[in-house]
């Protein structure tokens, strides 16, 4: 069964204390694309033009208790119901039957796609990361669409990262083709560029040298800017000195990396692993008290919705276990309505639609 629910005005107070908070304060203007920056602006195959829903979410969850989702260790789930899930979420949100259809809508066959997995919680044990056994699916959908597997690289910052999604290191568990990638944060090949406070910076050439990305996430805490989930994935997890953009709890950086026409012009879709949320003392996963099953997999266009609704999650989950929220503790995450303020996409929750699917 499925329903659409709009999220009620009544739960806004919190989650738009930011957008107040921005509308008090000078806006902080998104970076300017100068003319090294704007030869980098990707541009879709002639005649293409991807889909784009703002405010629309899809979530996708299966009937029955987590245990039956998952595999024995209850860390990683089956690959069937993962494959089954992540093709509902993507028809759903396209109206289209497959996976490789519905990710049509989103990239075409002549695009070089970049896959941008998160794995950094993950990286002892491979307790909480994207899983592998949403990534199979999502990449065999790109190479029965049509694109080459020789152009799709599915990429992380660090081999520890990458080793915590259990992608081979060389790919053997992948796709035959598909490439395999580690940026360490220096794998750049731009000049570099100022974006916020003069603090220059350089995007990864798995980013640059893409003409698509799809970025594959979680719902997590973060220590220092609250929450992370689409927006940061990308913003700090393309670029070769993320360390240097945590100043003011990350906000506006977040939003500001992310604005810029070097990624605006490329990411095209979010898939995010809800199987397990982390909660508190993320975004590692230091205490397996707080990570706890979700059950649920998300797809969107719009990072900026997936984010307010990430907060929203992770808050409630802070409330559940006796804790306080984000705002609370003075980790709210401004960052997010900033975003909404360069038009990535929609944050007041009454604007935000979301179509829950039990399968």
């Amino acid at each position: 069964m499925s329903n659409i629910r709009r999220f009620p005005a009544l739960n806004r107070r919190g989650f738009l204390g930011a957008s107040a908070a921005a509308a008090s304060s000078a806006l902080v203007l998104p970076a300017s694309a100068d003319e090294a920056s704007d030869l980098l602006r990707a541009s879709p195959p002639e005649g293409f033009k991807p889909m784009k829903s703002k405010g629309r979410i899809v979530k996708v969850e299966k009937g029955g208790d987590f245990a039956a989702l998952m595999q024995k260790n209850l860390l990683w789930p089956k690959p069937e119901i993962a494959k089954q899930m992540l093709e509902r979420a993507l028809t759903t949100l396209t109206g289209k039957s497959t996976i490789a259809e519905s990710l049509g809508r989103f990239i075409h066959k002549d695009d070089t796609v970049a896959v941008k997995v998160n794995g950094i919680a993950g990286q002892s044990g491979a307790t909480m990361a994207v899983n592998l056994e949403l990534i199979v699916p999502l990449l065999e959908g790109l190479i029965e669409l049509g694109v080459p597997p020789e152009k799709i690289t599915v990429f992380e910052q660090f081999g520890s990262y990458l080793t915590g999604t259990r992608v081979h290191p060389k790919g053997k568990n992948l796709p035959s083709g598909v490439k395999v990638g580690v940026h360490g944060n220096g794998d750049a090949k731009m000049k570099p560029i100022a974006v916020f406070e003069k603090v220059k910076t350089r995007y990864v050439r798995f980013l640059t040298e893409a003409t698509a990305v799809i970025d594959m996430t979680q719902i997590k805490d973060h220590s220092i800017c609250g929450f992370t989930g689409c927006l940061k994935n990308i913003s700090h997890g393309t670029i070769v000195n993320p360390e240097k953009h945590h100043a003011h709890k990350a906000s506006p950086q977040i939003a500001v990396l992310y604005n810029h026409p070097i990624v605006t012009s490329r990411v095209r879709l979010h898939i995010v692993d809800g199987f397990k949320i982390i909660y508190d003392q993320g975004p590692l996963d230091k205490n397996p008290k707080r990570r706890i099953p979700h059950g649920a997999v998300y797809a969107t266009t719009d990072p900026v919705a997936m984010d307010t609704i990430g907060w929203q999650i992770i808050d409630q989950a802070r409330k559940d276990n006796n804790m306080k929220t984000l705002a609370e503790v003075n980790r709210e995450p401004t960052y997010i309505a900033k975003a909404a303020d360069f038009k990535l996409g929609e944050h007041r929750l009454d604007k935000i639609k979301m179509t829950s699917v039990t399968i």
